[in-house]
């Protein structure tokens, strides 16, 4: 992949759950007694997280001080050197807010967001690798939470991240984008899918592109990343140059997928479209890579 080099490229936006700015000290959480000190800090602050709910105070996300014997999972040092950690709450109590929404919404800071993003991939993680894929025994926590041993077998397992390939493609009839029957009506958006083992970024965008509509893609280029804390993705942003404009649609991945035209793109930025058509929220990867790709600020 490269990066176009022939226009000035446009100041990258900060997407949802992009700004985190914790440090996460990884050279020092392998060190029990060092996390166990961050632990015992009068400035140590724990977020609760069930689902993907956290609690709010206002614009901030709401924390509290470490109880006795719980399992914490530590995030890092803010620019205070103030310890976070994240705990598993058993129930989300009425007022709690879901991630998705406080993104969209865009109240609570970049960083904090950010900071829920690595909190709540972390957390899901740590539900569903209690035991080992290896012999089955029960694991325990070590690093802090990015690590967990079984003590049976030796086997170490670590937080995984799932790369997701999402991509806007081009050609002379605009740009290529497809809806789910799931999504919100008149929703359409940039296609994406998992990349599978073996495979190239560029691969990976080329097979799905064609899985779902049946258009060939050739040139590619990155154009940004963002995590996906649902449960543990991260979001590879890139555009496509279009080689043939005959879609045929895959009907179990899309409901539908079409061409369209700039000035429809822009009544759809406008949300003027006289049929309702939208694309994602400015939280959104796909938001951006559509701006990006009509080349709009």
């Amino acid at each position: 992949m490269q990066e176009h080099s022939s226009r000035p490229v446009r100041q990258r936006p900060l997407l949802g759950f992009s700004g985190n700015e914790i440090d996460r000290a990884a050279n020092h959480r392998r060190d029990p007694a060092w996390v166990a000190a961050q632990r015992a800090s009068p400035k140590a602050a724990v977020i609760e997280i069930a689902g993907d709910k956290v609690a709010t105070a206002g614009p901030h996300v709401q924390t509290r001080s470490p109880r006795e014997s719980e399992e914490l999972v530590f995030l890092g040092l803010d620019h205070d050197d103030r310890p976070y950690f994240a705990a598993r709450a058993a129930n989300a109590e009425e007022s709690w807010r879901d991630l998705r929404s406080l993104a969209i919404e865009g109240t609570v800071p970049p960083a904090e967001l950010g900071l829920l993003a690595q909190a709540r991939s972390l957390i899901n993680w740590h539900m569903t690798h209690g035991f080992c894929a290896n012999c089955g025994v029960a694991t325990r926590m070590m690093d802090g939470g990015y690590r967990r041993h079984c003590e049976s077998c030796g086997t170490d397992h670590f937080p995984r991240t799932d790369p997701v390939i999402i991509i806007v493609v081009r050609s002379a009839r605009g740009l290529l984008l497809g809806r789910q029957k799931i999504w919100a009506p008149g929703m359409y958006s940039a296609l994406a899918g998992f990349m599978e083992p073996g495979e190239t970024i560029e691969n990976a965008a080329r097979r799905e592109v064609f899985e779902e509509s049946a258009i060939h893609v050739g040139d590619i280029h990155y154009v940004m990343s963002q995590p996906w804390p649902f449960p543990s993705s991260l979001m590879i942003g890139l555009i496509g140059e279009a080689e043939d404009d005959a879609i045929t649609v895959d009907p179990v991945e899309l409901e539908t997928a079409r061409w369209f035209g700039r000035d429809e793109l822009l009544l759809m930025h406008e949300e003027r479209h006289p049929d309702g058509f939208k694309f994602p929220t400015r939280m959104a990867i796909a938001h951006h890579l559509i701006l990006e790709a009509l080349q709009l600020p």
